[in-house]
């Protein structure tokens, strides 16, 4: 009995035929869709289709009939500058008592020469209400504020001798020896890391205050000079002087040593308003012509091809010190009338202003800046200047009628290796 129930149980079934199978799929299929639905979900909720689900029998008409405005958003105004040119009647925030022109640099712009347009409006870079003197897109000028037009009002006669009277009542009594160069020993590179460097823009509106910033904690401070503006020291010199009121006490090459004077007090120092960003550099004249004045255009060819041919009189380093460049190009005169300077590796800029400076105080011609190079003319009628004196590399500041006891020789101002005489000779590099 046990085997039999056991074999009953393993018995498989036997699987039905694939044809059999087919039919009753069939049979199944279409008996559910003739009969009645059984759902009753369709009219228990009374369901309706969305617009889209039907077709629509009119493409062209709107299906929302009253349709809801759409918002347009609110533009936002464009981005304008602030200029102190169109105020709505606020006051300025400070008032400007200072006896000269504000200016972005004042050793690299000449008010002599004038812009032959600008690079953008004239926005003024000291903001909104910040300065009580209006923006001419060059500078800030001190003139009658009833002026309507800033360009056409005068600058007042009267300021050269406010500037000299203020200059000489900060100052007082001049130095002694003895203390002119305790003060220069108190500016070496090893007692004070106090210096302020004048690179390639000059010296700046903003760089004023930070030479007074330097004279609330020391009475002299160090000025260390780089690239363009060496080129004339006697400008930079002139230029500290007259802006800040102080006196220069010591100069050896592009290093100086400026003391602010006897009776200057810290807290009743002149308010510099502060320019928030450098301004666009106007459009002037072209430095180089078609053709040099007095010669024809095949003429003109023939000298720039002969100048880039010559061999170069210096090559300058960047942000190098180029106090005797001018004596050299003088004296390069005396046997050449072409004189070429290689300038690689200088910015665009910064050659193109050596080369102006370079016209204006030698005096000489400029003839091509090509391949970063300065080509400079003589002229046909060149004359050495007689008994002119250039502006020496370094100065004899002691005061010959003190006969006071000096004390030991001054040391001179430590500087990094090479960053004091930075142009060498084109000879040695090639």
């Amino acid at each position: 009995m046990l085997i039999s129930l056991g074999r009953t149980t393993r018995r498989r079934l036997t699987p039905l035929p694939l044809s059999l199978t087919r039919h009753r799929l069939s049979s199944s299929s279409s008996t559910t869709s003739t009969a009645p639905p059984s759902s009753t979900l369709y009219s228990k909720y009374s369901f309706k289709p969305p617009l889209s689900l039907h077709p629509d029998p009119n493409p062209n008409q709107n299906p929302n009939p009253n349709p809801k405005p759409t918002t347009t958003k609110k533009q936002k105004t464009p981005y304008r500058p602030p200029s102190s040119l169109d105020r709505t009647g606020s006051k300025p925030r400070r008032h400007s008592e200072l006896p000269f022109d504000f200016s972005f640099s004042y050793t690299e712009s000449s008010p002599s020469v004038r812009p032959i347009g600008l690079r953008e409006p004239k926005y003024s870079p000291f903001g909104p209400d910040r300065v009580d003197r209006p923006w001419t897109g060059v500078c800030a000028p001190v003139v009658d504020p009833r002026v309507k037009n800033v360009e056409e009002g005068r600058e007042d006669l009267k300021l050269a001798e406010k500037r000299k009277r203020m200059r000489g009542s900060i100052l007082g009594e001049n130095l002694t020896n003895a203390e002119r160069k305790v003060l220069v020993d108190r500016c070496q590179r090893g007692r004070t890391k106090r210096q302020v460097n004048l690179g390639r823009d000059g010296l700046t509106h903003n760089m004023l205050n930070d030479i007074h910033n330097h004279w609330k904690h020391a009475e002299a401070v160090r000025i260390k000079c780089m690239g363009v503006p060496t080129v004339d020291m006697k400008n930079v010199c002139t230029q500290l002087e007259d802006k800040t009121f102080g006196k220069i006490i010591h100069r050896h090459g592009g290093l100086l040593v400026l003391y602010r004077g006897r009776n200057y007090h810290p807290k009743k120092r002149p308010v510099i308003p502060l320019m928030l960003w450098k301004p666009h550099d106007p459009v002037y004249p072209r430095l180089i012509k078609t053709t040099i004045e007095g010669l024809s255009i095949e003429e003109t060819k023939e000298m720039r091809k002969k100048g880039l041919a010559v061999p170069p009189l210096t090559k300058l380093a960047k942000n190098g010190y180029y106090g005797s460049l001018v004596p050299m190009v003088r004296d390069a005169f005396l046997v050449s009338d072409l004189v070429r300077i290689d300038c690689q590796g200088l910015e665009k800029s910064d050659y193109k202003k050596i080369g102006c400076k370079l016209r204006d105080l030698v005096p000489c011609i400029l003839v091509t800046f090509d391949k970063e190079q300065i080509v400079v003319w003589r002229g046909k009628d060149y004359k050495p200047k007689e008994g002119d004196i250039f502006f020496p590399d370094r100065e004899p500041f002691d005061n010959r009628d003190n006969n006071f006891d000096s004390g030991p020789d001054e040391q001179e101002i430590s500087e990094d290796d090479g960053s004091q005489h930075a142009f060498h000779s084109g000879d040695e590099s090639e």
